[in-house]
C-alpha cells in the first residue's frame, strides 16, 4: 500500500494569489481533486486529503496529517504569482533524503512533459512549513503565475488542469512504479456517450497526448486525437 497525501494550497479565509479573475485556493483544489480521482485507477494507492472543500488549514496541520496517516509520499499543489511564467517544483532546502531528490526529478519532469510548451522554471528547494515539517519524502510544485496573462489563460482551461493533474499521476506512478487496476470492458451505447477532444498541440510531444487519451478512454469516453 502506498499512502499519499494530496495537499491543496490556501482554502477558506486564505486565497491565496488572485489574478485575472482567478483564485488560487480554487485551482489548487480543482487540481488535486483531478489527481486523486485518476489515482483511484491504480492498485494499492491510499488517497488523503488534507483538505476536500474551501476550508482554512494550518500549515503545521497539513504536515501533522500526513505525519499521522504515516503516509508515503506528500504533494502540496500551488499556483505562482509575481510576474514570471512557468512551472516549478520545490523540496526542503536541507534534505539530503535520496527518496526526496528521485522523486523530485521524475515528478516534475512527467509535470512539464504533461504541459507541452510551458517554461520549466526548475528543481529547486526551499525552508516551506509543509516540506520542513513532513517526516516522509515531500514536493511543492507552482503550476503557472496566475498573475501573467498567459498562463492565467492556460489556467482557465479544463483541459489543461487535467493535464496537470495527469502530469502529477504519471510521475507518482513512475515513482512508486504504480500499477493500474484492471478493468472489465462495457460496451455503451453511442448516443449515451460524452466526447472529450485531446489536442496534441497543448503536449509536448504525441506520447503523452496519447497516454492522456488512454486514461480517459478507460473512464467510459471515446477521445479523439487531432494533429
Amino acid at each position: 500500500m502506498v499512502r499519499i497525501v494530496l495537499d491543496a494550497g490556501h482554502g477558506g479565509k486564505d486565497s491565496g494569489a488572485v489574478g485575472n479573475g482567478l483564485r488560487e485556493k480554487d485551482l489548487t483544489l480543482n487540481i488535486v481533486k483531478k489527481i486523486g480521482d485518476m489515482l483511484k485507477d491504480y492498485e494499492g494507492v491510499e488517497i488523503i486529503y488534507t483538505r476536500t472543500d474551501d476550508r482554512f488549514i494550518e500549515l503545521s496541520e497539513r504536515a501533522a496529517i500526513a505525519n499521522r496517516a504515516k503516509a508515503d509520499y506528500f504533494i502540496s499543489v500551488h499556483i505562482n504569482a509575481g510576474g514570471g511564467t512557468g512551472f516549478e517544483s520545490y523540496i526542503f532546502n536541507n534534505t539530503k533524503d535520496a527518496k526526496t531528490i528521485a522523486y523530485q526529478n521524475v515528478i516534475h519532469s512527467e509535470i512539464m512533459r504533461a504541459i507541452g510548451n510551458v517554461t520549466d522554471r526548475g528543481k529547486k528547494r526551499a525552508n516551506y512549513a509543509v516540506l520542513r515539517e513532513t517526516k516522509m519524502p515531500a514536493i511543492l510544485t507552482e503550476n503557472l503565475f496566475i498573475d501573467n496573462p498567459n498562463d492565467a489563460a492556460k489556467l482557465k482551461s479544463e483541459q489543461f488542469l487535467l493535464q496537470v493533474a495527469y502530469g502529477h499521476v504519471i510521475g507518482l506512478e513512475k515513482a512508486f512504479g504504480l500499477k493500474k487496476k484492471a478493468k472489465p470492458q462495457t460496451k455503451e451505447k453511442s448516443s449515451d456517450k460524452k466526447l472529450y477532444r485531446v489536442q496534441v498541440g497543448t503536449f509536448a510531444d504525441r506520447e503523452n497526448a496519447e497516454r492522456l487519451a488512454e486514461e480517459l478512454k478507460r473512464k467510459g469516453y471515446p477521445v479523439y486525437i487531432t494533429d
